[in-house]
């Protein structure tokens, strides 16, 4: 499929049929997730991956009892890290790894760094949430492109996420992304005119 097939056929599925995707498949969706973009590359996000189907029971009720949680064959969970910082601090050490100039290196990171020095937890939870859906876009292009559906999902406590999966307090359950075989049809895809969406 071409990228316009792949627009237009993607929708957000609504039930799985339970069946396993091929592991190769699937780390093929992660290197495209893994290639997201985030403002300044900083990619401040963490990805947790559940296929254990114990575990999925578990999350489902705190998901508003979502059958996308268990009927999927992974349950990818889209985490905000607030610790940039330390993010940055992991780019400067590849930098130096690849061999970027000294000079250029240390006016790269500096920049970074002086935009968040002073930024409060919330505004860095708010920056970094707001990345995470970049990658979420790649997963779910990612998906229909290696021939498999996805479901986005906003519809989850992330409270409870944490707890259940005994996240740090920097990685912030953000989104979810179920992706599996879909056992439902795709409905007539409804948008606003281009009249009411570009000015």
């Amino acid at each position: 499929m071409d990228l316009k097939q792949i627009i237009m056929s993607r929708y957000a599925t609504k039930k799985f049929d339970g069946k396993k995707i091929d592991q190769k498949k699937i780390e093929e969706l992660l290197e495209l997730i893994r290639h997201a973009p985030s403002s300044f590359n900083i990619q401040p996000w963490k990805i947790k991956i559940i296929t254990d189907q114990k575990l999925k029971e578990q999350l489902k009720p705190v998901s508003m009892t979502q059958d996308q949680i268990t009927t999927s064959s992974h349950l990818l969970v889209f985490c905000a890290n607030t610790d940039i910082m330390g993010n940055i601090d992991k780019l400067d050490a590849q930098f130096k790894a690849s061999g970027m100039q000294d000079e250029k290196r240390a006016a790269s990171v500096n920049m970074m760094k002086d935009a968040f020095e002073n930024a409060s937890e919330e505004y860095k939870l708010s920056w970094a949430q707001r990345q995470v859906y970049l990658a979420l876009e790649n997963a779910l292009l990612g998906a229909k492109a290696l021939g498999f559906d996805s479901c986005p999902m906003e519809g989850f406590d992330s409270e409870q996420y944490a707890k259940i999966l005994n996240l740090p307090k920097h990685i912030v359950p953000t989104a979810l992304c179920t992706v599996g075989f879909a056992a439902d049809k795709p409905r007539p895809k409804i948008r606003f005119p281009k009249e009411d969406v570009f000015f």
